[in-house]
């Protein structure tokens, strides 16, 4: 098959990126199922691993659910990792890891979101208090990784999710195209482009092409 046109290729990324990012890239899904079924501790874990490098995956902080929509520690970790296991109450199935120096945004998102505080207003008053001081933001270069596919991908009898694909996420905050040289839009898939151009969730996206 040959490769998308720019334009196609643009919006295909586009629909991945905000299709299901678990507080990925830093927001939380707010979609919800009153009768979602929370996977066993050792589940949640094995499955919520398979974001992270390999030879991250043992000493990891895993975050996971104690109940539908109730995020708590399943593992202290010892590495700069911390991982989330995937959402119950969200359709298919996705998992992350990112550095830990990204876990005070992350923490007071499920903070906000738990209060009640709807998606547009969560990510206005963290920028808010990002920019006044008051929550913190690493100013060197973090990365994310996002685990993605449909239900029932994670098979708990093996520890593998097959069938699933790795998107990868590195802020850079305030970073431009300019400083980086990166396009601002998607341009053949999996070539690496920048979102969020000038500001603290400045990041540049990859996302590997699918079959």
């Amino acid at each position: 098959m040959p490769p998308l046109p720019v334009q196609s290729s643009m919006v295909q990324a586009k629909m991945i990126m905000f299709k299901r990012l678990p507080f990925c890239f830093f927001v939380f899904v707010f979609a919800s199922c009153s009768t979602a079924q929370v996977p066993s501790v050792e589940d949640q874990i094995g499955a919520a691993v398979l974001a992270a490098p390999e030879e991250a995956r043992a000493e990891a902080r895993v975050l996971g659910y104690d109940r539908p929509g109730h995020v708590v520690e399943l593992r202290a970790g010892s590495n700069e990792f911390v991982c989330l296991a995937d959402n119950p109450e969200n359709e298919g199935f996705s998992v992350a890891c990112y550095h830990s120096d990204l876990e005070a945004y992350m923490a007071r998102g499920r903070e906000l979101r738990e209060a009640g505080v709807g998606f547009s207003e969560n990510l206005s008053t963290r920028a808010a208090e990002v920019e006044d001081g008051s929550l913190s933001w690493p100013s060197e270069a973090r990365t994310l990784y996002v685990r993605s596919g449909s239900e029932g991908a994670y098979d708990p009898e093996t520890a593998t999710a097959d069938s699933t694909s790795l998107r990868y996420v590195i802020y850079i905050a305030y970073a431009t195209a300019e400083s980086t040289g990166l396009s601002e839009n998607p341009g053949v898939p999996g070539a690496p482009w920048l979102m969020n151009s000038g500001s603290f969730r400045a990041h540049i996206m990859i996302i590997p092409p699918t079959n």
